[in-house]
C-alpha cells in the first residue's frame, strides 16, 4: 500500500502544479481544495481498513501529521508465497499463515498469499507479482532461494525475507532456524517415554536441513539412554522433493517401523507427516496397543484431525508464526534487517508443545535439557 500511496501522491502534486500554473486566482483557491481531497480520501481508506475512526471524528483536529504518524505504523502491505501444497498442510505453511493473521491483527498491516504450482517452477514469477504490489515479499521455503536472489535482484527497493533459505543481498533477509535443538527436546522425550527401547524418524527429503531434525533427534535420545535403538528413512532423495507432500508414503514407512518395534516415531516431512499419524491410530487400534507420533513444526496436537491427536505425543515447534510476525513488524516499524537472522531455544524459536498433556510427567527433565543447551553445556550436532 505504501507503493500504491506514493503513486496517488505523485499523481496528486502533479495536478495541483499543472492547474495552478493555468488557473487565475479562483481555480486556485478551487484547485487547493481539490488537492487536499484526494488526500482525505486516501486517509479514510486508511482509516478504513485499520478500523481506525471515521474522518468526521477527527480526522481535520488531528491534521495531516496525526495521519501520517498513523500510516507509518499500519501503511505497510506484505506478499506471502508459500512453500508447495499453500495453507493447509497443517505444518510448515500454516505456521507462516498464522504469523501473517497476527500481523494484520496487531500491526494492521494488509497482505495478499499465493502458492507455487505442483513443481513449483513459477517461484520467481509469483515472488515478483508480490513486489509489484508489496512492501515486503516473504517466501516460505529453502526451494525460493535462487528465485529470490533473482527477483530481490531486480527489485532493489522492496523487502524480502526467505524462511529457511539463505540469500545474500542488501534487501533479503534470511530467517533461520535452530532445528537440531527442538528436534533435540523431542528426542529426549521420545525416550524418557519409549518402552520397547526402540525409535523412529522420517524424514521428507534426504538434505542437510532435514539432517539437522534427525541429527537433533538423535542425540537427545542418546542424551537419555544411549542404548535406545533409532531407526530412520526418507520418504524421496532430491531432486524428487515431492517428500513432503506424500502422506500415503509416510503411513507405509511409520506402519513399517511400528511393526519393527518402534514405538514413537518422528517426522520433518511437511504434509507427510498426516500420514505417520494415521499410522500411529490405526496400528494402536488393530494391535491393542499404543504407539506414538511427533509431530513437527506447528503444534501438530492442534492442528491435526480429532480422531488422531491422541497419539500425537508432543511436537517440535519451529516458530515459523514468530519469526514472519517479527520480520513484517520490524518492516512496520522502519527497522527491517537484512542477513541472517536466528530462531534458536535462547528466543523460543524452536521448542516442544505440551497439548494433551502427555509430556506433562518429564517436562522438568526436558527443562533441564533444554537450560543446559541455552548456557552452551550441551552442544546439539547438526549432522546425524
Amino acid at each position: 500500500m505504501r507503493k500504491r500511496l506514493l503513486l496517488l501522491l505523485a499523481i496528486v502534486v502533479s495536478f495541483s502544479l499543472v492547474a495552478a500554473a493555468c488557473g487565475d486566482d479562483d481555480s486556485t483557491s478551487t484547485t487547493g481544495d481539490e488537492s487536499s481531497q484526494p488526500a482525505e480520501e486516501g486517509g479514510g481508506d486508511q482509516q478504513a481498513t485499520d478500523d481506525q475512526p471515521e474522518p468526521d471524528q477527527g480526522e481535520e483536529a488531528g491534521g495531516e501529521e496525526a495521519g501520517g504518524e498513523e500510516m507509518a505504523g499500519t501503511d505497510v502491505t506484505v506478499g506471502l508465497v508459500f512453500d508447495i501444497g499453500g495453507r493447509g498442510d497443517q505444518s510448515f505453511n500454516d505456521a507462516a499463515a498464522a504469523g501473517i493473521e497476527r500481523a494484520k491483527e496487531e500491526l494492521g498491516i494488509e497482505f495478499t498469499e499465493a502458492s507455487p504450482n505442483e513443481d513449483g517452477s513459477n517461484r520467481a514469477e509469483l515472488l515478483q507479482a508480490q513486489a509489484d504490489e508489496n512492501d515486503l515479499v516473504i517466501g516460505v521455503g529453502f526451494l525460493f532461494a535462487d528465485s529470490m536472489a533473482e527477483v530481490a535482484a531486480n527489485n532493489p527497493d522492496t523487502h524480502f525475507a526467505i524462511v529457511d533459505g539463505a540469500v545474500e543481498a542488501d534487501n533479503v533477509a534470511s530467517l533461520v532456524f535452530a532445528e537440531e535443538q527442538g528436534s533435540f527436546l523431542v528426542g529426549a522425550a521420545a525416550a524418557l517415554k519409549s518402552e520397547t527401547g526402540k525409535v523412529g524418524f522420517i524424514g521428507g527429503v534426504n538434505i542437510e536441513l532435514i539432517q539437522k531434525f534427525e541429527a537433533g533427534y538423535r542425540a537427545g535420545v542418546a542424551a537419555v539412554d544411549p542404548s535406545i535403538e533409532v531407526v530412520s528413512q526418507y520418504i524421496t532423495e532430491p531432486p524428487d522433493f515431492d517428500g513432503f507432500n506424500a502422506p500415503d508414503r509416510a503411513k507405509e514407512i511409520a506402519a513399517q517401523m511400528y511393526a519393527e518395534g518402534a514405538d514413537i516415531v518422528y517426522h520433518a516431512a511437511g504434509g507427510s507427516g498426516a500420514g505417520l499419524f494415521q499410522a500411529a491410530k490405526e496400528y494402536s487400534e488393530a494391535n491393542g496397543t499404543k504407539v506414538w507420533a511427533i509431530g513437527v513444526d506447528s503444534d501438530q496436537y492442534k492442528t491435526a484431525g480429532e480422531d488422531v491427536r491422541d497419539y500425537i505425543l508432543t511436537s517440535m515447534l519451529k516458530r515459523v508464526d514468530v519469526a514472519v510476525f517479527e520480520t513484517v513488524k520490524a518492516e512496520v516499524e522502519g527497522r527491517f534487517e537484512p542477513g541472517f537472522q536466528v530462531f534458536d531455544l535462547s528466543v523460543d524459536g524452536v521448542g516442544y508443545s505440551t497439548s494433551g498433556g502427555f509430556v506433562d510427567d518429564i517436562t522438568d527433565q526436558l527443562e533441564n535439557f533444554k537450560q543446559q543447551i541455552v548456557n552452551g553445556d550441551i552442544v546439539v550436532p547438526t549432522t546425524p
